[in-house]
């Protein structure tokens, strides 16, 4: 079986029905959509979350909580990821880009003890969990804070 060969299974795909083409369609004149009325019309229909003019279900349940607009999110790296460095490497947040561990900095670099690290290791981070302060410093590693 070669790629050109390819089809779908015999069923599982139908062509569209045709609206508005002619009474011999079947779906012609009023194109399915009844005779006049809201849904009839171009545009027509309620907005998302419309209930008929019962207070809709958002507006009914209390408001909980807020959204800190000071809020920061740190790119999150574990300890575990960090072995893929050679010995003695220096680990610096364009390193971890560059390499694929994180996507973006976001407000920052944290580095979390999910995991064990066995290389020795200078991590420059904006934050380190006390956990995983401890635990680069035990192998022999040294941290800096950004």
């Amino acid at each position: 079986m070669k790629l050109h060969e390819l089809k779908p299974a015999v069923g599982s795909r139908q062509e569209p029905k045709r609206k508005g083409r002619g009474i011999g369609s079947g779906n012609g004149k009023t194109a399915g959509k009844g005779t006049k009325g809201q849904n009839a019309r171009s545009g027509g229909g309620v907005r998302l979350g419309f209930e008929g003019g019962q207070t809709p279900l958002f507006r009914r349940l209390p408001k909980r909580g807020f959204t800190n607009i000071n809020r920061k999110e740190y790119a999150i790296v574990n300890l575990d990821t960090l072995n893929r460095f050679e010995d003695g490497t220096e680990v610096t947040p364009e390193l971890l880009i560059e390499s694929g561990v994180v996507k973006s900095e976001k407000a920052g670099i944290k580095i979390l003890a999910k995991g064990n690290v066995e290389k020795k290791l200078t991590v420059k981070a904006h934050k380190f969990s006390s956990a995983a302060k401890d635990a680069i410093e035990a192998v022999g590693g040294k941290i800096e804070v950004i």
